[in-house]
């Protein structure tokens, strides 16, 4: 660590845990959490006990918490070269992101072990997975779909949690909950077009240009609100959850409205506040239907 950017990292606003929470972005946890949990209500019929809803939630919060900090400790001298992350370096001394990156994992295997056996056994192959998505884009321009993988772990596990067992509509779930995320992240890609092709990384929006990536884009939506509808058909949910479903194309529909202008501020607020809107639209689908 040099000297000036200790300097730097002085003059970053907010104390050690806003930083730390800024650099594991913790806002966007609320994207596939509610994809976990809507597994979760719909394996337990709308009832989860207490204690396995609270490792549910230690387990995603900190599985999350893991693949994001090994991403940031593996795009370290990336970032910095990156203007759009050019600061991330200044939040957390490298050194310390190692330790935080060792406790997260820890914490999560050990939530792991305490749900049951089938979840401990899997807990390493998520962490593969999770983890595995930082070295894509150094060797395939299919770097979307592996991070939209890695979140789309969450509903499996979820459901893995409450039952014990693997089942079609998680992984029915996960596939939607995969197109969803590679197709988000097509459009927030659109920003670093130009730096990635400057770098020579894999990209799939450099590979097929802005339009044809927002249009691909647009088709892996269409999949995942299809994917929705086969998990409403496989879990045997009933008509509150399909009454719901126009809520969640709403949402999308009003992300690419957003992301076709490719204003940089449009797009990011439709990244959040879009894809914020339709995890927690599904997620109050699901428990409504449970609960009716």
């Amino acid at each position: 660590m040099t000297t000036s950017d200790e300097e730097e990292r002085r003059t970053v606003p907010g104390g050690p845990a806003t930083r730390f929470l800024q650099l594991i972005r913790f806002s966007h946890t609320i994207f596939a959490l509610p994809f976990a949990l809507g597994a979760l209500a719909v394996a337990a019929h709308g009832r989860p006990s207490p204690r396995t809803l609270l490792l549910v939630l230690v387990s995603m919060v900190s599985a999350r918490t893991a693949a994001m900090l090994f991403n940031r400790l593996v795009d370290w001298s990336l970032d910095q070269r990156n203007p759009r992350t050019a600061t991330r370096h200044l939040l957390v001394r490298r050194s310390s992101l190692v330790i935080y990156l060792i406790i997260s994992s820890a914490i999560f295997v050990l939530a792991a072990a305490a749900i049951n056996r089938l979840t401990f056994i899997l807990a390493p192959v998520a962490l593969a997975i999770i983890f595995l998505y930082s070295f894509t884009k150094h060797f395939t321009s299919a770097t979307h779909f592996f991070l939209g993988t890695a979140l789309a772990v969450a509903p499996i596990g979820a459901w893995i949690a409450q039952t014990g067992r693997i089942d079609l509509p998680p992984f029915v779930l996960a596939a939607g909950v995969m197109c969803w995320v590679a197709g988000f992240d097509l459009i927030y890609a659109t920003q670093d077009y130009n730096f990635d092709r400057e770098e020579g990384l894999h990209s799939l929006v450099v590979s097929l240009g802005i339009s044809r990536s927002l249009r691909l884009a647009q088709w892996l939506h269409l999949a995942m609100f299809g994917a929705l509808i086969a998990f409403g058909m496989t879990a045997k949910l009933g008509m509150i959850y399909y009454l719901a479903m126009p809520v969640v194309a709403a949402g999308l529909f009003y992300e690419h409205r957003s992301a076709r202008h490719l204003d940089v501020a449009a797009i990011n607020r439709a990244f959040f506040y879009s894809n914020a809107f339709v995890s927690a639209a599904f997620l109050i689908a699901v428990c409504a239907d449970q609960l009716a």
